[in-house]
């Protein structure tokens, strides 16, 4: 890839800075100034020309598929961008007066009532700014319930399917982690779970539907066994796209939960953008939300501090405004009867690629899958391994899928089309990955050597990790 100095110099001046007569005008002092070459001379538009191109070697979700399982990468209507944009939303002050923020608080509030109706729980925070920073608001609640309670509960069960982020949250709260097995057909283990319960735990983390794209068959025993010893079953919502407006989380026994307003409601997602991870409690659990709560009254809306009982706040003023009103827009846009659609798009989707792919590459765990479905490396002849396959995906024009998740799938491939995606473009992945298991047999070194067509090809895994080359040096 051809950096800015592999073009041609001008012979001149590309751009004359004017010249001022300005008096007493004291000149830079020497330590201050560069002593390295003069900057590379290039007329404007092949600056422009330059960095275009460049910008087009980035891969988006606006240009191609983006199947990362477990992350839900949709397409982003750009109707929400510009509602977003409004003046109203985009210039509000967030200290700006209540009386004057009517509007901003009412979009709040009301958003929160969608997600309580979405999942079923009785009311929501939308402070947190990201999916992990849901979690850790929710294990503090969970921390809280029980030291009100003044019972001293310091473990927290999590299967061993789980998002990284579970674990480390837990132990940013001081309790302890213990893991709990699935079962061959993907489930949690029942058995495990009953052995293991006893005074000490404080609650369980579970994603359903799971990280395998399956939904757990025993989610009402499960939430049976926690009740029964007093402990809290605590839902992670990165999945609820699978779900939402078919089945509602608080049904299943859970308690609390986080959502991921950048996966199931198509906000911005990655880059190190603003995220935003409301969550949702149970009756019981309301007054431990962190503070403040948008609330509605005889005067309007407000911001309400007086919650003795809180953790306090999680995020500076109340979250990240601008991604709720694109949630919103996302919500409203879509209503009732979208939601479920979306839902049901979603799952068949990832089924109907399941079904192209199966026979073709193992499936760990060959059942009716939800939003996303796992793959893996078994049984690929010439040492072809999960991290070849992904880096040939690469030459085809995809972004490869999640692989090696999750961790107790050896070799995994991990799928999520989203509801988004048109059949002509699963068609075309479909028939990359075949063509690519063709190669397996047929020219393993090739598959072995991808990627060939980007800019930078197959590198070290390990050394890129460890030492990533972050600034270009001449």
């Amino acid at each position: 890839m051809a950096t800015i100095f592999d073009i041609p110099s001008s012979d001149s001046s590309a751009f004359p800075v004017p010249q001022y007569d300005i008096a007493d005008i004291d000149a830079l002092p020497d330590e201050l100034l560069s002593s390295d070459d003069v900057l590379h001379d290039v007329a404007e538009i092949e600056v422009v020309r330059h960095y275009t191109s460049l910008s087009r070697t980035n891969y988006s979700v606006d240009t191609q598929m983006y199947p990362l399982g477990s992350c839900t990468m949709k397409y982003n209507p750009k109707l929400n961008e510009r509602i977003a944009g409004c003046d109203g939303f985009a210039g509000i002050h967030p200290l700006a007066m209540q009386a004057r923020a009517q509007g901003a608080l009412a979009l709040l509030w009301e958003l929160s009532r969608s997600l309580a109706e979405i999942t079923g729980m009785k009311e929501f925070s939308l402070a947190p700014a990201a999916g992990a920073h849901g979690e850790l608001t929710g294990v503090m609640i969970i921390k809280k319930y029980f030291e009100e309670k003044r019972e001293n509960r310091r473990v927290i069960l999590i299967p061993d399917s789980a998002h990284g982020t579970n674990p480390a949250s837990v132990a940013m709260c001081g309790f302890e982690v213990r893991e709990i097995p699935s079962r061959s057909d993907g489930d949690v283990d029942i058995r495990a779970l009953a052995s293991m319960l006893d005074a000490h735990v404080a609650a369980m983390m579970l994603t359903n539907p799971n990280t395998l794209g399956l939904f757990d068959r025993n989610i009402l025993e499960m939430a049976k066994l926690l009740h029964s010893k007093g402990a809290l079953f605590y839902a992670d919502g990165a999945n609820l796209n699978a779900v939402m407006g078919k089945a509602k989380m608080r049904d299943m026994g859970f308690d609390l939960m986080h959502i991921n307003l950048h996966k199931t409601f198509s906000t911005p997602h990655g880059g190190g953008g603003p995220g935003s991870g409301p969550v949702g409690v149970s009756d019981e659990l309301a007054k431990y939300l962190p503070v403040p709560v948008v609330v509605k009254d005889s005067d309007g809306y407000r911001l309400d501090y007086n919650r003795p009982s809180s953790i306090g706040r999680m995020h500076s003023f109340y979250g990240n405004f601008l991604i709720c009103v694109r949630a919103y827009a996302y919500l409203m846009r879509l209503g009732a009867s979208g939601i479920r659609s979306t839902a049901e798009t979603a799952v068949l989707n990832a089924n109907y690629l399941r079904a192209r792919l199966k026979d073709m590459y193992n499936c760990p765990v060959d059942r009716l899958c939800m939003h996303e479905f796992v793959l893996n490396d078994k049984g690929l002849p010439n040492g072809i391994t999960t991290n070849d396959i992904a880096k040939r995906i690469l030459d085809y024009g995809f972004h490869a899928p999640t692989v090696y998740f999750p961790l107790h799938v050896p070799g995994a491939i991990m799928i999520e089309p989203t509801e988004t995606e048109s059949k002509q473009t699963l068609d075309a992945f479909a028939e990359t990955l075949i063509s690519i298991r063709k190669e397996c047999d047929e020219n393993p070194e090739l598959v072995h050597n991808a990627p060939h067509s980007t800019p930078v090809k197959k590198v070290d895994a390990v050394r890129a990790a460890r030492k990533p080359a972050l600034v270009w040096k001449k």
